[in-house]
């Protein structure tokens, strides 16, 4: 496992982390037992992988939980938690910023925590990513300055989303929407390197589509449900096309992975798990590089076959 930067003089993160989206009680995902979520972060521990991001509205408060519960004997210093602001943990979607404080607080509270490495604004509208129309960022400074949380950002989805943050704000946290489906953000890579913000890649498999298991006639419910029949069939024909660039003899979702981590740009992937075997098959992707030649026909894939689509999230 290799482990990178994420806030300056402070513990490095593991290319690898833990999204925990799926740890809490009806999180729209497999519903796990308690052991069971406890017992995937421990595992996740065990391997290597110190990362783990989490949310306010992730089972309504009890992915936090059951995150703290799990985590609890392990020395602070050695894991790196991030949570969100936004969705708050009732799920009501509230971007004011006077919820900012109180959120983060519930947040430290439920896991244990004395502080938060990290702390994003959680998918916002693009006005709410200006630091000079919005105090969210100077009650973020303000909460760093106490001591609650070392550094903040936001999760994004798109080059104007990263320019307007980067430039009007001290974020130095990027949670961005970066897979093989999606690498819009690479255009914004001169930015990011000139403000020397970091960035964690959000949905690095595509919501399920880059492990290969979904086809045209797939059915899908909770949070997957978003798709249409049109957006299913066009999604399952990519993958085919994908399928056949990597080749018979590749895990697609270790590619998928790798294909992330092969840039210097991405600090860290968080593939979300839900069994014994998907994290372990996530954590060895660390140890799978891919070719420079692979790489570059993934990136002309996307200039040809994906982009002109512009796929929903």
């Amino acid at each position: 496992m290799k482990y990178n930067t994420y806030v300056k003089r402070h513990t490095p993160i593991s290319e690898i982390g833990f999204g925990a989206w799926q740890l809490g009680i009806n999180s729209g995902w497999k519903n796990l037992e308690e052991r069971e979520a406890i017992y995937l972060v421990e595992k996740a521990f065990d391997l290597g992988v110190n990362f783990y991001d989490t949310a306010p509205v992730y089972g309504n408060g009890t992915g936090e939980l059951r995150l703290g519960k799990a985590l609890k004997k392990v020395n602070r210093n050695a894991v790196v938690i991030n949570s969100k602001f936004g969705r708050l943990v009732d799920g009501t979607v509230d971007f004011n910023a006077k919820h900012i404080k109180s959120t983060i607080e519930g947040s430290l509270k439920r896991m244990g925590l004395d502080y938060l490495d990290s702390v994003i604004i959680h998918s916002p509208p693009i006005s709410y990513l200006d630091g000079t129309k919005n105090d969210h960022y100077n009650i973020l400074e303000r909460l760093k300055e106490e001591g609650k949380i070392l550094a903040y950002g936001a999760s994004i989805e798109s080059c104007a989303e990263i320019d307007l943050l980067l430039t009007t704000t001290q974020s130095t946290i990027l949670h961005a929407f970066f897979n093989i489906f999606h690498q819009n953000i690479l255009q914004a890579s001169s930015i990011i390197r000139e403000k020397e913000a970091v960035v964690v890649a959000k949905i690095p498999l595509d919501s399920g589509w880059l492990t290969g298991k979904y086809t045209k006639k797939s059915v899908f419910t909770g949070v997957r449900n978003r798709w249409s029949k049109e957006e299913i069939g066009v999604r399952a024909e990519l993958v085919n096309k994908l399928e056949t660039i990597v080749g018979p003899d590749q895990n697609l979702a270790q590619v998928a992975l790798a294909f992330c981590l092969s840039h210097d740009l991405i600090s860290c992937v968080i593939p979300g798990s839900i069994s014994k075997e998907q994290l372990l098959c996530n954590v060895s992707s660390a140890e799978k590089k891919l070719s420079e030649t692979l790489v570059k026909q993934l990136h002309n894939f996307y200039e040809t076959e994906v982009a002109p689509l512009q796929l929903p999230w």
